[in-house]
């Protein structure tokens, strides 16, 4: 494989991090353990996506559809998330990365929203590479709450129906201070995005593995970011277009 070019980097990169459970039942394993493993892949990719210049890295770690399984295995992902944020967050003072979250936060645990507030305050300064963490979180349901806000400020004379635009939208979603993924990775085979950012998807490049989570390697990051700098990105235009304009940035 050829050297991944770091102009050609995606700013935003999206992770649906999927087949821990089967990971561990493929070993006769708890599924719990299956996430624990997947926690260490989340260090690799955090800390590779950092090292290769990624400016955004989202991660869809739990969500508003997970909260109806099994009652132990949520207490068991609650505890692993709360883990980690707190072990990890000198990491990420280290290596100059942010903590950022979107999601429905008041169906967290306390104790877990207390942990990622402190980190989140702690790292606030932090210049380098931005990690959100999507919690509790569902597209339509970021939808719904976005067309609510839009509606009470239409009502309450705060602006009016012929000012909202896609830039106005994009304000009142839980990624408005973030630009949309230019790259999305999925793993364990499964090719739909499950309700995960379905606004902000609309132009980027989505990647398919059949590769587990926990399996998730470095030269398995770097396959699927050769493959993202091989395509040519159009924008719904054609590619005499993007050849007379020298190109088109991925960001």
């Amino acid at each position: 494989m050829a050297p991944l070019d770091p102009h050609k980097m995606p700013v935003h990169l999206a992770v649906i991090m999927d087949g821990n459970g089967r990971w561990a039942q493929q070993r006769m394993l708890k599924r719990i353990v299956g996430h624990q493993r997947g926690a260490e892949t989340v260090k690799m990719v955090v800390e590779q996506a950092s090292l290769l210049g990624i400016k955004y890295l989202t991660l869809f770690a739990f969500s508003t559809e997970n909260w109806s399984r099994p009652a132990l295995e949520v207490r068991a992902l609650m505890t692993l998330l709360k883990k980690y944020i707190s072990h990890e967050t000198a990491r990420m003072m280290r290596n100059n990365i942010r903590y950022n979250i979107i999601g429905n936060r008041s169906e967290l645990p306390a104790d877990v929203n207390e942990t990622m507030d402190k980190a989140i305050h702690k790292t606030a300064s932090n210049t380098g590479m931005v990690l959100t963490l999507a919690l509790s979180y569902g597209g339509r349901q970021e939808l719904c709450q976005a067309a609510v806000r839009l509606a009470e400020d239409v009502a309450a004379g705060k602006l009016s129906t012929a000012e909202i635009t896609t830039e106005l939208i994009d304000s009142y979603l839980d990624t408005s201070n973030l630009p949309d993924p230019d790259f999305l990775i999925r793993t364990s085979g499964e090719k739909r995005i499950s309700n995960f950012l379905l606004w902000q998807l609309a132009y980027t490049e989505l990647y398919f593995t059949e590769t587990n989570w926990p399996d998730f390697t470095i030269n398995e990051l770097q396959k699927a970011l050769a493959d993202f700098q091989s395509r040519e990105r159009r924008f719904g235009m054609t590619g005499d277009q993007i050849t007379q304009r020298g190109g088109l940035s991925n960001a």
